[in-house]
């Protein structure tokens, strides 16, 4: 029972059982507090048993069935993006509060609809981009505060990772597959978080693999006070997951941008005239925290309308980098 909410805890329903929920967000939402683990659906009735039992909790037959059950108030929706909307919508109009893998839609007229259903409905939609939820970026933004590297020039970063299994729903047309929506989202979304929300795409490029999809990218931004921002990504490259700010003074390098795993202890480089700095800041849990943000909104204690805008943000961006890559 959570101390903060006394009496009370969230009760969450997973919808799919994806390697990430398994891996990653199950572990640390069965030990929250504020928050209870009810039931977990997969269309494959053994698996949603065989994950239920390692986590405690129930298994369920299809979406439907768990999405109809009135002792859920929110669910976490794991499946594949182009999933996202229909099972979102669902979910909304049950009356549950949703957090949705990123991204959470495949476009913003999609991501608007869901927000304005939420909306309606006073429930809270949330996009799960766990980086955001780590210290070592409010430590970066301090630094920023204290004009550490004087006027920002130039933001820079790159998520790349190496080539998935052939048979990952990231290569199958029409699933809301490829690299953009698998990990450009990431430096997409940094640059936002540092830059101003008014984001110029001035340039993209997105480089299609065998299977029809895009296997990598690029864009070019900028910001209406000329600051740019360039962004690489992709899914056949060796691991790198950074972001670096550059400015009049300096530049600002963070090495393990996006996937830091609770344990890892951030270093941060600092690089001035004649002097390199690096820091290593302390260990933090991006997924727990996440979770408790959610959990924290939809329990009445954090700020919805923050939840919505960004997300629409990220969406409207994302598709001016499609267009602007179509165009070429």
């Amino acid at each position: 029972m959570s101390e903060r909410f006394p009496g009370r805890v969230l009760r969450i329903g997973v919808v799919g059982c994806a390697d990430i929920a398994v891996r990653r967000i199950l572990p640390s939402l069965v030990e929250l507090e504020s928050a209870d683990l009810i039931a977990v659906a997969s269309r494959d009735p053994a698996k949603a048993a065989r994950v239920a039992a390692r986590f405690g909790c129930d298994g369920v037959a299809g979406y439907q069935n768990l999405i109809d059950r009135d002792d859920i108030d929110a669910l976490y929706v794991p499946l594949p993006p182009s999933m996202h909307h229909e099972w979102a919508v669902k979910a909304l109009r049950a009356g549950k509060h949703v957090l949705s893998e990123k991204p959470l839609a495949t476009s913003h007229q999609q991501a608007a609809e869901l927000v304005a259903l939420a909306r309606a409905h006073g429930l809270v939609l949330a996009e799960n981009y766990m980086f955001l939820h780590h210290s070592q970026h409010d430590a970066v933004r301090k630094m920023m505060g204290d004009d550490t590297i004087g006027k920002l020039q130039v933001f820079t970063s790159s998520f790349g990772i190496p080539p998935l299994h052939p048979a990952s729903f990231r290569y199958q047309p029409g699933l809301g597959s490829g690299a953009l929506l698998d990990v450009g989202v990431y430096p997409l979304r940094a640059a936002q978080l540092f830059l101003s929300a008014d984001l110029e795409v001035r340039g993209a490029s997105l480089r299609m693999g065998a299977t029809g999809v895009d296997v990598a990218g690029s864009a070019l931004l900028r910001t209406p006070q000329g600051v740019t921002a360039q962004l690489d990504w992709g899914f056949e490259h060796s691991y790198r997951s950074t972001y670096s700010l550059w400015g009049t003074q300096g530049r600002i390098t963070v090495l393990r941008a996006f996937t830091p795993p609770e344990h890892h202890r951030p270093l941060v480089r600092i690089e001035q005239q004649d002097l390199l700095t690096e820091l290593s800041l302390p260990a933090d849990h991006q997924v727990r925290n996440t979770l408790v943000a959610f959990v924290d909104a939809a329990m009445s204690y954090g700020d919805r309308p923050a939840f919505e805008q960004a997300l629409l943000e990220q969406a409207l961006l994302v598709d001016q980098v499609r267009e602007a890559a179509d165009a070429h």
